[in-house]
């Protein structure tokens, strides 16, 4: 079946699975046929008020209603921006000066919020509107103008100048993306998702639309639980989860603390990671624990449409070997090009360039930047071919497979040497009683800081990396935390760790 509309996967599961559950967060859960009724209600809501084509802020709490919210909007023909309670305030202001939204819809929770926003956009509290009469003929209408190039949502990722800058995706990315996922990883009917990003995201797309296409069922795990390892297994377990699609630091917390000995996730059958360097004592413990679950790397930017490569750990790493990233989706090229523009020499690194349906519209209202990292493909001068520049080296290792060095931006010229910092984090997570580290470089002072967690002191680590570093890498201060500080998708803060190494005395 050719699809153009992420749309037809709701409303073709809908039908034959009407009262299974969609999504979840434990307390309240909402079927297909709610979803997909609730969904059109929106809609029509939404279209007849006059909105098209445009930017609606989806500004609610992490629960199932959200989905709803979500795709009303798709149905009305515009394109939803997720926001909750999470963001910090300044972060809002800034998106809603990009975005200049005509609607939000809110749910109480965030009412308060929502007062304190300025700007010409009408509030639509989300209990007010998900119940309004459903008109099929004006949404079928909506639905004969929507072509597969049509964005549907906008996801606000970091940038560099502190603007956050907005991805804009489309239905045709999204549904390859949905379609080569699935392929890849073998999601199915029975996969019951544990989610565990915000859905301001990108990164829930991967149980999302797995979910709507496949009939299977996702429960937005309380965010809380992240804390306490031992009842975020209870969770797992009560709720027979079988699939996780997480952060590397989320994984690693429950190895870390010894919770896969307590209490493992029995039902876990595959289990997917990425946004990070997975430390291999730490994926070793998931998969001796876990010892019937498939292990898949994912790697992908945004601008991308989410992941667009995969490995699944089907053969033994070798010692000091990084865990790779392994080869694109069907349907998506990774190219590995030089400063030049050139392919990389057999063996060398390269920045990783990604072609294909994934790549998306680029930034909203950002012409200046949507042309700095999405660019013709230099290889192509026969007509136009627009490729994605991560900003991420990678190279091919012995057997065939990408695998990724560093970020462009980690590296640094200190003392004379242009230095990787992630080959330095690799060094310290090999000290045994390391969990997790991050290194961080204050350009301004000269000197590299390392933050790590584990139970030993910095004078014995500093003392491991004389034997492992030269001098020129070794970090000037071993800093030992509790926990290492995250951002909201659980990702290391780098720039809040940057920050706090500038107050620190050597």
């Amino acid at each position: 079946m050719y699809l153009t509309n992420i749309l037809e996967y709701l409303e073709k599961t809908a039908r034959e699975l009407p009262d299974k559950t969609a999504f979840s967060d434990g307390d309240e859960f909402k079927s297909f046929n709610v979803l997909l009724n609730e969904s059109k209600s929106i809609g029509t809501f939404l279209a007849s008020e006059g909105y098209y084509k445009e930017p609606v802020v989806i500004f609610m709490n992490k629960h199932p209603d959200c989905l709803s919210a979500f795709f009303g909007v798709i149905y009305s023909g515009c394109f939803y921006v997720a926001i909750d309670s999470e963001m910090p305030q300044k972060r809002i202001e800034l998106i809603f000066e990009k975005l200049s939204p005509g609607a939000v819809i809110y749910d109480s929770k965030n009412a308060d919020r929502v007062n304190l926003l300025s700007g010409n956009f009408h509030k639509y509290l989300f209990d007010d509107i998900r119940e309004s009469v459903s008109d099929d003929k004006l949404l079928g209408e909506i639905r004969k103008k929507q072509i597969d190039t049509d964005p549907i949502y906008i996801v606000f990722t970091s940038g560099s100048t502190g603007v956050p800058k907005g991805v804009a995706a489309c239905h045709r990315s999204v549904i390859d993306y949905t379609e080569t996922l699935c392929e890849a990883v073998g999601f199915d009917r029975e996969t019951v998702f544990g989610n565990q990003t915000p859905l301001y995201f990108d990164a829930p797309l991967k149980e999302i639309m797995p979910t709507i296409k496949l009939g299977a069922t996702t429960f937005f795990i309380p965010k809380q639980l992240f804390m306490f390892p031992i009842k975020l297994c209870d969770y797992l377990n009560k709720y027979r989860i079988n699939t996780v699609c997480w952060v590397v630091s989320a994984l690693t917390m429950i190895s870390s603390l010894g919770a896969l000995e307590k209490n493992p996730p029995v039902y876990l059958r595959l289990i997917c990671f990425g946004s990070e360097v997975f430390p291999i004592k730490q994926y070793e413990l998931w998969r001796k624990t876990c010892v019937n679950a498939r292990f898949f790397n994912l790697y992908g930017p945004t601008e991308a449409t989410g992941m667009s490569c995969y490995w699944e750990a089907c053969r033994e790493l070798e010692p000091g070997e990084p865990i790779p990233i392994g080869k694109p989706f069907r349907n998506t090229e990774i190219m590995l090009l030089d400063e030049n523009g050139r392919e990389a020499e057999p063996g060398g690194e390269g920045e990783i360039c990604i072609r294909g349906t994934c790549v998306t519209l680029g930034y909203y209202n950002d012409s200046e930047k949507t042309s700095e990292v999405f660019v013709q493909n230099p290889l192509n001068r026969a007509y136009s071919e627009l490729i994605y520049r991560t900003g991420d080296i990678g190279k091919i290792n012995k057997h065939g497979e990408l695998v990724f060095v560093s970020r462009k931006d980690s590296q640094i010229k200190h003392m004379g040497h242009r230095i990787e910092l992630g080959e330095i984090e690799s060094s310290i997570l090999t000290c045994e009683g390391v969990r997790q580290a991050c290194c961080v470089y204050d350009a301004e002072k000269k000197r590299i800081i390392s933050f790590y967690t584990g139970n030993l002191t910095p004078e014995v680590l500093t003392k491991y990396l004389r034997d492992f570093l030269p001098r020129y890498m070794l970090p000037a201060k071993c800093v030992n935390l509790e926990i290492l500080p995250l951002t909201a998708n659980g990702k290391l803060d780098r720039r809040k760790m940057s920050e706090d190494a500038r107050n620190i005395e050597v």
